[in-house]
């Protein structure tokens, strides 16, 4: 006779923090930063580590000596000791000794999950130390500092994290929210003329599937963002970070344990062509370029109009972005492959999101490797029709 007992365990967790717009975060006279980390009731000053962004020590004067001021001022002992700087850009996400140097940090400072790791950068920095706080000790608090226009409107105030393995991007990687989010848009003016354009391919994203009155919003304020006017793009962020948050909060697959994410448009191509092309396009750009190719081919599988495409395609143009790129032609059978690794992260059946109109997302299941290719020959023949713009 067959012996079983059953024991059924089931309890929910409930993960809140906050997402902070502000401007000259380690200006002793702002205390957003103190202010997050002195908010638990019966306060005690917990210990601190520091994780910055090569690239942001570069561009922004005297930053460590500012933050370790700032510390100094609201009584927190943070010295150089305290802090490491890692490089930034996908590197950060292919070469496993970065991860290891963070928890290194971590292990010297005795960093525990009373503690605070704080995490300040671009995207690609975010995602490598958010994924090494995950991991140590099961999991201390991350403080996320994003730097850059996609950080700040996208990855930086989601809840994943990860690491490019077996030449897949994000491959290993941990579903951990941080303890809070602090954008600083003081960092956006950093920026070189790509990185500023870059993270506005999320904006359109999030906007085509989610919010035609945003689409509307970027199109008009195109010459703008290219004029780097900061109000307007600390509009774009917000609106964008605020659709992100509340898709991840209200559809009910925070953790993606089903194979639906709309917030993954024209991501299956752009993941392929970063790998492709050895991560010499950025992550920004090649979402521009694989949003322009699923919107494409939405037109040509007759789930939107040409008028509609044409607006998107000539958005994305006026905003400097290239819409066509040529591993589209020497490796297509290879971004084609793309798909199938795709299916693979999200685990179940192959889902992908298309657009039955502007602000209206559909998901299909699968994709004609014809209509892919002539979606791509599309694309080519517009640029040459747009010659003044392409």
């Amino acid at each position: 006779m067959k012996y079983q007992h059953l024991l059924q365990q089931n309890f929910q967790v409930s993960f809140n923090y906050d997402i902070i717009f502000s401007r000259s975060i380690f200006d002793v006279t702002n205390s957003s930063l103190i202010d997050v980390i002195k908010k638990e009731p019966g306060f005690q000053q917990p210990k601190i580590a520091i994780v910055i962004d090569s690239g942001v020590v570069d561009c922004t004067n005297q930053l460590i000596s500012k933050i370790i001021n700032y510390f100094n001022q609201y009584q927190f002992e943070v010295t150089e000791a305290n802090l490491i700087i890692i490089q930034g850009g996908e590197e950060v996400k292919n070469d496993p000794d970065y991860i290891e140097a963070v928890l290194q940090l971590i292990n010297n400072n005795k960093i525990d999950r009373h503690s605070f790791l704080i995490a300040i950068g671009g995207g690609a920095v975010l995602d490598a130390v958010g994924y090494a706080a995950a991991i140590a000790h099961r999991g201390v608090r991350l403080i996320r500092i994003p730097t850059t226009v996609l950080s700040q409107n996208d990855s930086g105030v989601g809840v994943k994290n990860s690491m490019n393995y077996f030449g897949k991007k994000n491959f290993l990687g941990t579903f951990a929210p941080p303890y809070a989010v602090l954008n600083d848009s003081d960092f956006l003016t950093t920026l070189n003329e790509r990185n500023w354009r870059s993270g506005i391919s999320e904006a359109i994203k999030v906007a085509l599937i989610k919010d035609v009155s945003f689409f509307d919003w970027i199109e008009n304020n195109t010459q703008a963002l290219n004029n780097r006017d900061v109000l307007v793009m600390e509009t774009l962020i917000i609106r964008c970070a605020a659709l992100h948050t509340d898709h991840i909060s209200k559809k009910g697959d925070p953790f993606e344990k089903g194979s639906s994410r709309p917030l993954d448009f024209g991501h299956w191509a752009a993941h392929k062509m970063e790998q492709l092309t050895n991560y010499e396009i950025t992550h920004g750009e090649a979402v521009a370029i694989g949003i322009a190719l699923d919107v494409t081919y939405s037109f040509l599988s007759h789930k939107i109009d040409k008028p509609s495409l044409d607006r998107i395609l000539k958005c994305f143009l006026a905003l400097g972005f290239a819409i066509t790129h040529p591993i589209l032609d020497t490796h297509l059978d290879a971004v084609i492959k793309g798909l199938d690794e795709f299916r693979e992260h999200l685990g179940g059946q192959l889902t992908i999101m298309l657009l039955s109109d502007i602000g209206t997302g559909e998901e299909v299941h699968s994709l004609s490797n014809e209509l892919i290719a002539e979606s791509v020959q599309y694309l080519y023949s517009f640029c040459l029709l747009n010659t003044e713009v392409c």
